[in-house]
């Protein structure tokens, strides 16, 4: 059984600060770590690799050069192969162009019974790619996957995640899963496969080798256009009651009394 991991090098949104006056996201001096979707999506590959030891479990990244480091940390979790869509015609790509992109360098690796991919990715949230990839590949999808009960010679059972529970469904392989943090607990990497990791070659391809036209990918191919990032207006600092309920709710009522909200 051959697994892909699709993993996206994210940065630190802990970090991440807003231009004052741009309103813009400062990304200069800001770490880029492994986005942590994907680290659960790799964790639930590898775990699969250690019930089957004959699983090859491959991991496939779209970014710039830089992101060799995010799949060498990926290799020294337990990866086996990894692979970097990168070229300047992918700038600038939205998530249609995106999952494009990368639905074509899958089609280039050829044969996969699953393809894992994090729910959403922490610096834009949409939760579109994976599902997007799949459609693009014609491959059936369960989004949210909170448990994955037993895997098949030709299916595989989850637990997908609803806001209320959970629905169990049994999907045909190949298929396409998104994780979510619940899922597991993504492993550390071991000194053994740290070195290990820079040892083994990634494989990079470009638009060509992808037999990807330039036109249909990068910011060319994407009609999605941000305009502003910013946050929020911060609120007030919130007052702490104490006493009895009684007295709390009698403190509360007579202060909205004085904003004359009652």
């Amino acid at each position: 059984m051959r697994i892909l991991v699709c993993v996206k090098q994210v940065p630190d949104t802990s970090e991440v600060k807003i231009d004052p006056v741009k309103h813009t996201l400062i990304r200069e001096g800001v770490p880029s770590i492994l986005n942590p979707d994907d680290a659960n999506a790799l964790e639930a590959a590898l775990q699969i690799k250690d019930k089957n030891p004959d699983t090859i479990v491959d991991v496939i990244s779209m970014g710039p050069p830089q992101a060799k480091l995010m799949l060498r940390e990926c290799l020294a979790m337990g990866a086996d192969n990894a692979f970097l869509l990168s070229d300047r015609a992918f700038g600038g790509a939205d998530t249609i162009s995106t999952s494009r992109t990368i639905a074509y360098g899958i089609k280039k690796l050829g044969n996969v019974d699953i393809v894992f991919a994090g729910r959403q990715a922490i610096d834009g949230d949409t939760a579109q790619v994976g599902p997007q990839i799949a459609f693009r590949l014609e491959l059936p999808v369960v989004t949210y996957v909170q448990n994955i009960r037993e895997v098949k010679e030709n299916s595989i059972i989850v637990e997908r995640q609803l806001e209320d529970g959970f629905e169990v469904v049994e999907v045909q392989k190949p298929c396409l899963l998104t994780a979510v943090k619940e899922l597991n607990e993504p492993r550390f990497m071991s000194i053994g496969r740290i070195v290990g990791a820079f040892d083994t070659e990634i494989t990079v391809y470009n638009h060509e080798d992808i037999d990807l036209d330039q036109e249909l990918c990068g910011l060319k191919a994407s009609p999605t256009k941000v305009y502003r990032s910013f946050t929020p207006e911060p609120k007030g600092k919130g007052e702490m009651l104490t006493g009895t309920i009684n007295d709390m709710a009698h403190t509360v009522v007579e202060k909205l009394k004085e904003e004359h909200l009652v």
